[in-house]
């Protein structure tokens, strides 16, 4: 069963990313308050669930969190500042777009740099371990998941729709065969062997 708070504060917000893993698309980030008045069942990682699951419990977060944000980096900026330091900065911004601003800060994995001067606890697989870790993990898929379907009917041979930006096959295959546009994370590999197709 996940835990609630690390700290003994409730204005403790959950931090988690989604697509540091992916060949194009931005990274995203969320950021969670829950309220403990109002319990969320089902919160897990958002990659142990089905993407009917996180739909669901997404519209749960957003309407019964004391506050959350979701925020995102461009593929241009990953290139520019590396995908870690993007992952945070897209972190730092979701907390900074909270409309109640947290006294606490619990992060997914082993980085972050502090924020505002409030204290942070970066917890290993704390998507699985804590719950607004969890929502935020969640939000932070869906709203990924969302862009890459949008942008996928720009360019559809990529199959972003299906592979959200990650290196399947057939994602590799459509960059051999059409070379990369301007959603690619051109700093990766293989992608910086490869030329601009629109």
């Amino acid at each position: 069963m996940l835990k609630n708070n690390y700290s003994a504060c409730i204005l403790e917000a959950g931090c988690d990313e989604a697509g540091r893993g992916c060949l194009a698309g931005p990274v995203y980030a969320a950021a969670v308050i829950l309220d403990p008045d109002k319990p969320i069942e089902g919160l897990n990682d958002s990659k142990k669930l089905s993407p009917q699951k996180r739909e669901f419990l997404k519209e749960k977060i957003e309407s019964l969190s004391i506050s959350y944000a979701i925020a995102r980096v461009e593929a241009d900026e990953i290139d520019t500042i590396n995908i870690l330091n993007a992952s945070i900065l897209a972190m730092h911004k979701a907390l900074e777009l909270l409309k109640i601003k947290a006294k606490y800060i619990i992060v997914d994995g082993k980085f972050f740099k502090p924020f505002s001067d409030i204290p942070h606890q970066c917890i290993v697989k704390g998507d699985s371990q804590y719950l607004s870790i969890a929502a935020a993990s969640i939000l932070a898929k869906t709203y990924r998941d969302a862009y890459m379907i949008q942008i996928d009917k720009d360019y559809p041979h990529y199959g972003w729709a299906k592979n959200k930006g990650y290196p399947t096959k057939k994602h590799l295959e459509a960059i051999k065969n059409f070379g990369i546009c301007i959603h690619h994370r051109k700093s990766y590999k293989p992608i910086h062997q490869y030329k601009l197709f629109s």
